[in-house]
């Protein structure tokens, strides 16, 4: 059964959990899925996101009130910085400025000498994979900005805004 969205700000709380929980999601199917291995600059998109879904779970623990509005705008503005770090590693990938210099890799598992000899490079500045010539980081900036910028406007609405 499909959820009706009765208010601006009921649509604002449901895209506050729906697109972190929806980015971080695809970003694990492309990882553990398709075997792409994340940058530490694609980490870092990552860490706001998880804060977005907890700061939206506990929004919606507490609709209604003027925490719930709050603490579903603290998820749109982790939602949006992650975009901005999005922003910065699209613009390492494109080559307009420059990342950080360290290269990462992923796990140690059982023999971490082995491993950390082993290990294939993951680089910031090479995208793993693009579509239409924009990248994972690409993808998260657009999504990310637009639906930070889109709950912030519903929580905006008279209606229905932030100081209910």
């Amino acid at each position: 059964m499909v959820a009706s969205v009765k208010s601006p700000t009921q649509g604002a709380y449901m895209l506050a959990l729906a697109v972190p929980a929806a980015l971080i999601a695809a970003v694990y199917v492309a990882q553990y899925g398709f075997g792409l291995a994340p940058c530490d600059m694609c980490w870092w998109q990552r860490y706001p996101h998880f804060a977005a879904i907890a700061f939206a779970l506990g929004g919606l623990a507490t609709r209604g009130t003027r925490l719930g509005n709050a603490l579903v705008m603290l998820a749109a503005l982790a939602i949006g910085i992650s975009g901005a770090i999005g922003a910065l590693h699209a613009g390492v990938e494109y080559g307009w400025w420059q990342g950080p210099t360290a290269c990462s890799s992923t796990s140690l598992g059982s023999d971490p000498l082995a491993s950390i000899m082993n290990a294939p490079l993951i680089r910031c500045d090479t995208p793993a994979w693009t579509m239409f010539g924009i990248s994972l980081a690409g993808f998260n900036f657009l999504i990310s900005v637009a639906s930070a910028v889109v709950i912030f406007v519903l929580l905006s609405r008279p209606s229905k805004g932030l100081l209910r």
